[in-house]
């Protein structure tokens, strides 16, 4: 019998180690919740597991840890690193919990964007690579790794050349998904240097971006013409139409919930079926909520009972589509006097949204 050669072994490793995590066939499905959701003084993980929550996700800003340029970037014990003690409280208690812990890697400090706002894309994707290799060996088990979030909104993501939607991007306007790419196939690398079971969620979309996820989708572009390599596609569907798959696209090429059918043929047309995986990328529903009265986000809410009535279609739709790898939801707690999307008013009592996320 012919021995494998490492190349060959290390695949099956890696094939092995993502079905682990990676839906296929009759998959898992999991729900998901933007932490920590906290009030002074409280914890959300018990509420978290009422909810029936299997991933917390969580942020690592690199622009507040790492505010110098660190000496030996790739080693988390540089001098230059300043970790957040509350995030390795966030992973014990989700250990705790039996809750993984997923960690979105966001935002560039000044000395590695030219002194600019933390939302400006780094001068060099490596160095994004070495902090995303640092804060993997700082957290080692955590497995699960987003890279940017919303990057095709300019408020999260600079420069970004604003697109009107559904036209041809230009080359001003092509410079931001550019970016991105090569910041995502750079810090993929270096995720699967550390341990190949860690898991790469890219694309990071927005429902209605300043380039909208088509053009997003499409722009994906590494220098030598290839999409960047990701493991997951992540997507944040919010709207206000009810949350089935199908019917007319949302309008302004907005990727609502029911326009996802139209988003996964993006995905498979525009960036493939990467050769690890040997099936289509899933989708990942990070973020969703329901505003339930007037917010500073969102121009509409619902009212609450039909805002419980959606929540329970989307989550039942998203469990019945073997596409998709998880829900998310994002705000625990209502946030007088602006935000009004949480499954619990400001002082804990359980909005209707809460009994259909816990129940879905």
């Amino acid at each position: 019998m012919r021995r494998p050669g490492r190349r060959g072994a290390s695949l099956a490793i890696t094939i092995a180690l993502l079905a682990l995590v990676l839906p296929s066939g009759a998959q898992a499905f999991y729900k998901s919740f933007w932490g920590p959701g906290y009030i002074t003084g409280s914890d959300p993980f018990p509420i978290f597991q009422q909810l029936g929550v299997q991933i917390v996700q969580e942020g690592v800003n690199w622009s507040t840890a790492a505010p110098t340029r660190p000496a030996h970037p790739t080693d988390p014990n540089d001098p230059a690193y300043h970790w957040d003690p509350t995030l390795d409280a966030v992973i014990a208690n989700a250990a705790t919990y039996n809750m993984r812990v997923l960690l979105q890697v966001i935002f560039t400090p000044r000395w590695a964007n030219g002194g600019r706002p933390q939302n400006w894309t780094p001068r060099n994707p490596a160095d994004f690579a070495n902090f995303a290799t640092a804060a993997a060996r700082r957290y080692p088990s955590v497995h699960l790794w987003m890279v940017w979030g919303e990057p095709d909104r300019s408020a999260n993501f600079e420069p970004l050349a604003i697109a009107r939607p559904g036209a041809k991007l230009n080359k001003q306007q092509q410079t931001a998904p550019h970016n991105y790419a090569n910041i995502l196939d750079a810090t993929y690398g270096a995720l699967k240097r550390v341990s190949r079971a860690n898991v790469v969620f890219g694309g990071c979309t927005f429902a209605s971006g300043n380039i909208d996820t088509e053009q997003w989708i499409q722009n994906l572009r590494l220098p030598n013409g290839k999409p960047p390599r990701m493991d997951i596609y992540s997507h944040n569907p919010f709207g206000p139409s009810e949350p089935r798959l199908g019917g007319p696209p949302s309008p302004g090429g907005q990727v609502q919930f029911s326009d996802l059918p139209r988003m996964a043929k993006w995905i498979d047309r525009y960036l493939g079926k990467p050769r690890h995986l040997k099936k289509q990328i899933p989708i990942f529903l990070s973020e969703w909520k329901q505003p339930t009265a007037p917010e500073e986000e969102f121009s509409w809410w619902l009212d609450p009972d039909v805002a419980a009535k959606y929540t329970s279609e989307a989550i039942s739709v998203s469990r019945s589509w073997k596409r998709i790898y998880g829900f998310g939801w994002i705000e625990l707690y209502d946030e007088p006097p602006v935000e009004n999307s949480g499954l619990l008013t400001v002082d804990g009592v359980r909005k209707p949204d809460f009994y259909a996320f816990a129940n879905s």
